[in-house]
């Protein structure tokens, strides 16, 4: 089932926070596919403390104060799409990725604008972590 299922049947749950998460031209929803759900929200709870809600055996959802999101069945695909998330903390997050399982792909390096590294989740994933 796609998110817009998902959303139609759980219409009451989004509604009470989406309104305030839309922002005209940005990313408020993102769709990922996964191996194993288990496995990736394990992963994504130990890192960064996500909380999903499953919506039927193939389908799981997380929401964040500014953007939601969700895992669904399938063949993960490298390199489609990089997924860039803020730390006030560099260092601590790096850490947490690690413990969690993340290997790091790309190790901390400044860039114009702030220092980032990036990383590979459970499915193989690459996202980035940056900071000021």
């Amino acid at each position: 089932m796609t998110f817009i299922g998902m959303f139609a049947c759980s219409k009451k749950i989004f509604m009470s926070s989406i309104p305030q998460k839309l922002k005209h031209q940005q990313v408020q929803y993102l769709e990922f596919l996964s191996r194993d759900l288990e496995k990736v929200k394990a992963f994504y709870t130990a890192a960064f403390g996500w909380v999903f809600a499953d919506y039927g055996p193939e389908y799981t959802a997380f929401e964040g104060d500014f953007v939601d999101g969700g895992f669904t069945i399938g063949e993960p695909s490298k390199g489609s799409i990089l997924v860039v998330l803020y730390s006030q903390d560099l260092e601590g997050t790096r850490a947490n990725v690690i413990h969690a399982g993340g290997v790091i792909s790309k190790e901390i390096f400044a860039f114009p604008g702030g220092r980032r590294f990036q990383f590979l989740d459970p499915d193989g994933y690459e996202l980035a972590v940056w900071s000021l």
